[in-house]
């Protein structure tokens, strides 16, 4: 049996990675799909495709699970969302989420939907990750350690620092 999980993964965390093992630990093969493939170089989005690939992937690897990686970009009509899906992923039985809206297109297209457990939400979130790197705070205790290097070869808090200062609106955080 295959399981589905998405995440824009801007950066991957720790949070992350439990999710990850416990979705291993219930299924054959996790596909893991990178949401809002096509956004990049914002405060919500700091980190290309291809960077959160090579992130995800490296920490994937550390952890020895079953896996696919798919870059998911978004689409603009919700109702085509889980069908889009299943035209750039390897078929899966069973889709992970908290997300109230998620489960439900995944449930009207026929899909088992199962819940996640969240772990430490109020630290492991892409978002605070993002606020401590432009506070300057401590985050890469946050991050496994091969992300962390990954990010500073990146130089991700550069980038963040360049992106969060620039007069362009923040990109709206799509489903992917």
């Amino acid at each position: 049996m295959r399981g589905f999980v998405i995440g824009r993964f801007q950066p991957f965390h720790l949070g992350h990675r439990h999710l990850v093992e416990r979705i291993d630990d219930r299924v054959d093969r996790v596909i893991v799909g990178i949401g809002s493939a096509d956004r990049s170089h914002s405060a919500s989005n700091p980190l290309t495709s291809g960077e959160r690939v090579r992130v995800v992937q490296d920490a994937l690897d550390e952890m020895d699970a079953r896996t696919y990686l798919i870059p998911i970009v978004d689409v603009d009509r919700d109702a085509m969302w889980v069908r889009h899906l299943e035209t750039v992923c390897p078929a899966f039985d069973v889709a992970f989420t908290n997300n109230p809206f998620v489960e439900r297109l995944f449930a009207e297209a026929g899909y088992e939907v199962r819940g996640t457990t969240l772990h430490n939400r109020e630290e492991y979130r892409g978002a605070e990750i993002r606020r401590r790197m432009l506070e300057g705070e401590r985050w890469e205790h946050l991050v496994p350690d091969v992300v962390a290097s990954d990010l500073a070869d990146i130089g991700v808090v550069d980038r963040l620092e360049k992106v969060a200062a620039s007069d362009e609106p923040d990109d709206a955080e799509g489903l992917g």
